[in-house]
């Protein structure tokens, strides 16, 4: 995409209302802010989603020149992928061993996000029932700021969430050495379910679902178009973020990571981030449980934000943050944020596993 596009594309979307967040994800939000991220400066701190709070997924980079191999439209190139890699985007250094940004005209990151598609439209729809949830499984690790200025980051540990399709009922959200052994105990006229013993919380109705806050029947009211997808994402997401298209590329990835949409809608969101300037190719790249797959990336502020699909049928793995300049967030290469998906489900009751899940 040249400059002329960009700015055509940036002249059609308008600019974009702040989604409300439910109560339960400020009040997770807070309890993370206490325990995890005591003193950090302010720009470490990842917007809440689901109650996560973690260093931020930036994004804003740079596409240049390249066309990732096995496309299905059988133009990429057939020179090897190492032979066809001309350098990094420009003002990155280089990351970890294993994990290479190419240089990328759009047309690479739009292959990669249109096989994803194709792969998401193919699946079933599950066609959940008014009052069953989303069961989501995942690893997790994220980096933290302590009162030294120390970033460290955590061992991936399991995150399980469980979330109202219609948004009427209490959802749950357990998350391994996060929680303790249960809320405290319900004020009265709280209406909040009793404390629950397995450690994990609740999370309240979602009353008034958006792109910020969703549930699996106000997913299923999106445009299936990408373009008018794109242009309500950046509209609902105005003021949010460091910029405009940072985060869009945030919101749709935490729309794949952490929810259940209809086959269509969860190909229409891929296409829809084909069309966010700044989208990036990346080689190799790890998701939270060790699995390498082809990832498509945006870049701000000397981190790269990194989706991870698996090279051979599509799917969506998981993210991946990694540090790509010196700077507050640590040094080129360091990671700081992982995570991979297990299994999505649809279930009948919060906090009970499901027997059989697809991820």
């Amino acid at each position: 995409m040249n400059e002329h596009e960009r700015a055509e594309l940036a002249r059609l979307l308008p600019p974009p209302a702040r989604p409300e967040l439910s109560s339960d994800r400020h009040r997770l939000l807070r309890g993370h802010l206490m325990s995890e991220i005591r003193d950090t400066k302010p720009a470490l701190v990842r917007r809440g989603k689901f109650g996560w709070v973690a260093i931020p997924a930036l994004a804003g980079g740079l596409a240049l020149a390249m066309v990732l191999p096995g496309g299905s439209d059988g133009a990429a190139s057939k020179a090897p992928l190492a032979q066809q890699q001309s350098g990094q985007v420009q003002g990155e250094q280089p990351a970890e061993s294993g994990s290479t940004t190419l240089n990328v005209a759009p047309v690479a990151a739009v292959q990669l996000l249109t096989q994803a598609a194709d792969t998401a439209a193919g699946k079933p729809d599950p066609k959940p029932g008014k009052n069953q949830f989303a069961y989501i499984d995942s690893l997790v690790s994220f980096a933290g700021t302590n009162a030294n200025g120390e970033t460290k980051v955590d061992a991936p540990h399991r995150r399980q969430i469980w979330l109202s399709v219609d948004g009427s009922q209490w959802g749950v959200l357990k998350e391994e050495g996060k929680f303790g052994k249960g809320e405290a105990a319900a004020k009265e006229g709280d209406k909040r379910p009793a404390p629950r013993p397995d450690g994990g919380l609740w999370l309240d109705p979602t009353k008034k679902p958006s792109i910020g806050a969703p549930t699996y029947n106000y997913l299923a009211g999106l445009p299936t178009d990408p373009d008018a997808l794109l242009k309500k994402i950046y509209a609902e997401t105005k003021g949010q973020g460091r910029t405009p298209d940072q985060q869009a590329f945030g919101t749709i990835g935490d729309l794949l990571r952490e929810q259940i949409a209809p086959p269509a809608v969860s190909a229409a969101l891929y296409r829809a981030a084909a069309k966010i300037p700044g989208v990036t190719a990346v080689q190799d790249s790890a998701d939270a449980s060790g699995r390498h797959g082809v990832a498509v990336a945006h870049v701000d502020s000397g981190v790269r934000t990194e989706w991870i699909f698996d090279p051979k049928s599509h799917e969506f793995l998981g993210e991946r943050e990694v540090v790509v300049t010196d700077g507050d967030f640590g040094k080129a290469g360091t990671v700081i944020g992982h995570t991979a998906v297990l299994s999505r489900s649809i279930t009948d009751k919060p906090g009970d596993e499901p027997k059989q899940t697809n991820a």
